[in-house]
């Protein structure tokens, strides 16, 4: 991979994470289990999410729950290319949030964490999520939105 190539794709897998946590945060999520591999596993705490079904399943959950303020703010961006079709990427992730309307108290992030993703290079060209993971570094004093357990795999959020 010549360094331009390597600056291009770069840059789409930072656009394409910049507008996943866009649509979390202004959206609620819905929809951004197309960003994942069929199979994809979502590790955020709790029991992995498995399959778009589940991780689908998890927004929808969440949006269920009430009004939600949520900015996940990401730096330090790096990826690392396999092969022209995999890819690991790397971030430091904060994550302020609370439930209910702004204008919210104050407080320090909810989390810092790496937030470290495998991709994989469709064959229609588009990268998608194969593993997202978490390593907590920091921990704030209020809870992150952990997903039940029944919301787990592809099989169980079709029953949800």
């Amino acid at each position: 991979m010549t360094p331009e190539e390597r600056s291009r794709e770069t840059q789409i897998l930072l656009m394409h994470m910049n507008d996943y946590w866009y649509e979390v945060d202004m959206n609620g999520g819905l929809g951004v289990s197309e960003r994942y591999t069929e199979d994809g596993v979502f590790e955020g705490g709790g029991d992995p999410l498995v399959g778009r079904e589940a991780i689908e399943g998890f927004y929808r959950w969440r949006i269920g729950r009430g009004v939600r303020t949520s900015r996940h703010v990401i730096t330090n961006f790096r990826a690392e290319f396999h092969d022209d079709r995999t890819a690991t990427t790397y971030c430091v992730m904060m994550l302020y949030a609370a439930d209910g309307a702004p204008i919210l108290p104050s407080n320090p992030p909810i989390i810092i964490t790496d937030l470290i993703d495998q991709c994989v290079k469709g064959d229609d060209g588009e990268w998608r999520y194969k593993k997202r993971s978490f390593v907590a570094l920091f921990q704030g004093g209020a809870p992150a939105t952990v997903p039940p357990a029944h919301l787990t795999t592809s099989k169980s959020a079709e029953q949800a």
